[in-house]
């Protein structure tokens, strides 16, 4: 589980490449595409800017190049022709990429056009549980420190955290140990050492925490239709703390804060 100097610098590039991939997103007006144009696109950057490989497409029999998971789809949302963004939209776009043999995975949600303030409020208290459980991180933590943050602050804004999924080491394989809960209890679990690198990538919904997984045997929906949002990102455990490897520009500021 422990990656070495020249495995950490490797991670680094495949994350910094990453978050180009949601720089672009950023800059790219979603409201009146579909999922699978969106698809398309990330794939192309991916492959032809970046001379990079989309990791996910072709895992598990996957045929797509990201998940993309509009309000009440908690997770694994299929691109999809008919599925085009509207106003008020929140979309989860979960994208995994790798470089030199080395994989990075990051998620962001997005708000589409003119969002219900009750959906904003939900994307941001998400984003701030990611945080929360990224500030957690630190050699001699544990893993239960993490899920300790993240659920304390979901519970505490009035949302559920979704227990189904977890984050993962990560690194020549998409899914290595350990598995990282986004509940738990302070001072439990493994303890973090330097070197390690994993994904956080807790899923809030607004209602219950229960979720079903639809006939198409990927797309994971709340139970109660609920909107659910969810944040990403791959961090290694240093010396002093904590690297976002994923780190996106917009989040420069938000990842020097205490």
């Amino acid at each position: 589980m422990t990656k070495q100097p020249e495995e950490l610098l490797l991670l680094a590039e495949s994350g910094r490449l990453l978050a180009s991939v949601f720089a672009l997103l950023d800059r790219t007006p979603l409201e009146g595409r579909s999922t699978i144009e969106i698809n398309d696109m990330v794939e192309r950057f991916i492959v032809d800017d970046l001379q990079a490989r989309p990791a996910s497409k072709g895992q598990y029999g996957y045929g797509f190049v990201l998940n993309s998971s509009i309000n009440e789809v908690v997770c694994h949302g299929i691109p999809s022709q008919s599925d085009v963004l509207k106003n008020g939209d929140i979309i989860n776009l979960d994208i995994t990429l790798e470089k030199n043999g080395y994989i990075a995975d990051s998620s962001k949600t997005y708000l589409v056009g003119e969002v219900h303030p009750a959906a904003r409020r939900l994307v941001e208290i998400t984003q701030e549980a990611l945080w929360q459980g990224i500030r957690a991180v630190r050699p001699g933590a544990t893993l239960g420190d993490i899920g300790w943050a993240i659920e304390r602050h979901a519970k505490r804004n009035g949302y559920s955290v979704v227990r189904d999924f977890c984050g993962h080491g990560i690194g020549r394989e998409m899914h290595e140990k350990p598995e990282v809960l986004h509940y738990g209890k302070p001072g439990t679990g493994l303890t973090l050492r330097e070197g390690m690198v994993f994904t956080i990538e807790p899923m809030l919904n607004r209602g219950r925490r229960s979720v079903r997984t639809e006939d198409d045997g990927w797309t994971v929906v709340t139970r109660d239709g609920s909107l659910s949002a969810q944040f990403e990102h791959t961090v290694a455990v240093t010396a002093s703390g904590v690297s976002v490897l994923t780190l996106r520009p917009d989040e420069m500021q938000r990842s020097a804060l205490p």
